[in-house]
């Protein structure tokens, strides 16, 4: 069982935009990792959301109170560089680490769950990873 859950920006935009395809899915499971445990962030998704926002303030209000933030742990961004790793080496031509793969090992290293509307690339090698989206 999860010790909580990561909550990818997706999922978060889609509830704050109230996005007419997938706000309705994004709100309810949400909803049920609130009710689940613990809900986190990390510097990553907390950049990506920041770019619907003039101000920092403004992320800060929109932002539910029971989400806690929390640092990139060291072994997530070691796990991150090998899903790039794979990634690069099956023919993908990005130069640096997506940050899919950072809030993937996230989840992945803290024994939380990733709720996103993206399966993340290379679950082989998060095998302890359980994903919550929608296909």
């Amino acid at each position: 069982m999860a010790l909580g859950t990561v909550v990818d920006s997706n999922v978060l935009l889609d509830v704050f935009t109230d996005d007419p395809l997938w706000g309705d899915w994004s709100a309810e499971h949400l909803a049920t990792a609130f009710d689940a445990g613990p809900v986190v962030i990390n510097p990553p998704i907390f950049a990506e959301l920041s770019v619907g926002f003039d101000r920092i303030e403004g992320l800060d209000e929109a932002l539910p109170d029971r989400i806690e933030r929390e640092d990139l742990p060291w072994e997530a961004a070691f796990l991150a560089g090998r899903c790039f790793l794979a990634y690069r080496r099956s023919g993908g031509t990005r130069s640096s680490p997506l940050p899919d793969f950072y809030i993937a090992a996230h989840a992945a290293t803290s024994g939380r769950a990733l709720l996103t509307r993206d399966r993340p690339r290379y679950l082989h090698l998060l095998p302890t990873l359980e994903v919550i989206s929608p296909d």
